[in-house]
């Protein structure tokens, strides 16, 4: 078990330094560059545009898209992941959380435009689907690499995510007096796995339906609370905004340990939060029913922002002005209940608690939500016989359980690679159809600058609208 472990650790390491460092850095800077920073540009069309209803009153509207993909994203990882970048990595990863966002909104916008342009229609119920699978077979004509990226989309969001959300999840109770290593990891991940095996079996649509609703509300609750401790420490602001940047651009100590630095831990904590360029946001993208495909590239866009700009960083600033002091050994909930702990008394990690709860219970179903377009990608584009999907459903809350008990490092090793393996096929296949990405804004531009609702038709950037199902 130590040499499996210590050889996770090993292919971790090198997966993000250097391969994906370079990656993520040279996609981010060519769809930053070759769209003129549309996601700086653009930031407030993507602001307005949410308001936008679809023509048909059935169809998901971009704002719903939008509402599922940050229902993805916004998690787990927006407390443990930061918390845990800024104990073993240091403040200066916040910095690089913040880079790669802005960033990878311009590679975010890219992959979410793609994913509209090549949508499909359900014949069954009027709605589009697609996703990564679909545009990566359109663009690069190779279904087997399409596969391929569906293979690791299920091992990320079946398997290496839903053991980190259930690791995280457990994780939260450990500073409470009740608390006991051998069995309480056990008992709240079979409570984890027994729920989400019921809801997945469509035992609890009520349950499903309250706490859609309660996230959100949560969400808001928690960005609040995080200003409130601000508020409270305001003198200290000045401080932490010195030590993030002083640390962010410590060379000497990067360059002295980088796969353990705050630019490592900052790109591997950003990434996994906000997901750009990974390739699951498109698939909540092709839902939508909208006139431009820029329209919805611009909307999940805005949703990498939502997530690290905003709720990320709630996290870190709460964190860094409680005045807790940062150490290792404090990596995960820990850090982030002592600090809500020194301001708010006890009451502190029981809030934490329970926004875990509710972000960690949305998260394992959501991401579970990914898995079918991408299993239905693999079958022949139509869902599984109910046989497997049943067997399916039930490994997958096995996997929820065993993700309780398991150590730290090792949760945090497999969805890191699982979700590098899908950033290193998504990015650059997405650049293989930059011309299209790139088309597609200059046509929604200007006729933004002619003042028209801009709608698309694929013959206006040179595409064959018989390929397509949709913009004839």
């Amino acid at each position: 078990m130590q040499d499996f472990l210590a050889f996770l650790d090993a292919v971790d390491g090198f997966l993000y330094y250097p391969v994906l460092i370079v990656v993520l850095t040279l996609g981010g800077l060519y769809f930053s560059f070759r769209s003129k920073f549309a996601q700086v540009r653009l930031a407030f069309d993507s602001v307005r545009l949410i308001a936008e209803r679809p023509g048909n009153k059935n169809a998901i509207s971009s704002f719903g898209a939008l509402m599922v993909s940050t229902a993805s994203r916004v998690g787990t990882g927006n407390i443990i992941g930061v918390s845990t970048a800024i104990c073993l990595g240091g403040p200066g990863a916040v910095f690089w959380m913040w880079a790669l966002a802005i960033l990878g909104g311009a590679s975010a916008l890219a992959e979410s435009t793609l994913a509209q342009v090549f949508k499909h229609r359900d014949t069954r119920t009027g709605h589009s689907y697609g996703g990564p699978a679909y545009y990566i077979e359109a663009i690069i004509h190779s279904r087997i690499t399409a596969v391929i990226f569906s293979v690791f989309l299920i091992a990320t969001y079946a398997f290496g995510f839903n053991a980190l959300c259930s690791y995280n999840l457990q994780s939260t109770f450990s500073v409470y007096s009740f608390y006991d290593e051998s069995v309480t990891p056990l008992l709240i991940g079979g409570i984890a796995a027994a729920l989400t095996g019921w809801c997945l079996f469509g035992g609890a649509r009520r349950i499903v339906h309250v706490t859609g609703l309660l996230v959100p509300v949560m969400g808001v609750v928690y960005v609040v609370t995080a200003i409130g401790v601000m508020i409270a420490k305001i003198d200290m602001l000045p401080g932490v905004m010195r030590m993030i940047f002083a640390d962010a651009f410590n060379f000497r100590a990067i360059g002295s340990g980088i796969a353990g630095s705050c630019l490592v831990y900052g790109i591997k904590r950003g990434l996994y939060s906000n997901e750009a360029g990974v390739g699951s946001a498109p698939n909540a993208a092709a839902s939508a029913e909208t006139s431009h495909p820029v329209k919805q590239g611009l909307i999940q866009m805005l949703s990498v922002y939502i997530d690290t700009i905003l709720i990320c960083s709630a996290t870190a600033f709460m964190c860094l002005m409680s005045g807790v002091p940062v150490t290792q050994e404090a990596a995960g909930a820990q850090y982030v209940q002592d600090s809500l702990r020194a301001v708010f008394g006890e009451s502190g990690p029981v809030f934490i608690t329970v926004i875990m709860v509710l972000f960690a219970f949305t998260t394992l179903l959501g991401n579970l939500f990914y898995v079918d377009n991408a299993l239905a990608y693999i079958n022949g584009k139509k869902m599984p016989g109910e046989k497997f999907m049943r067997m399916f459903r039930i490994i997958c809350a096995v996997v929820i359980l065993v993700g309780a008990v398991l150590p730290m490092s090792t949760a945090w090793a497999l969805a890191d690679i699982t979700m590098g393996g899908m950033a290193l096929i998504n990015i650059p296949c997405i650049m293989a159809g930059s011309g299209i990405v790139f088309k597609a804004l200059a046509d929604y531009e200007k006729q933004r600058r002619e003042h028209k609702n801009p709608v698309f038709h694929a013959s206006s950037i040179g595409l064959d609208p018989e390929k397509l199902e949709y913009w004839k």
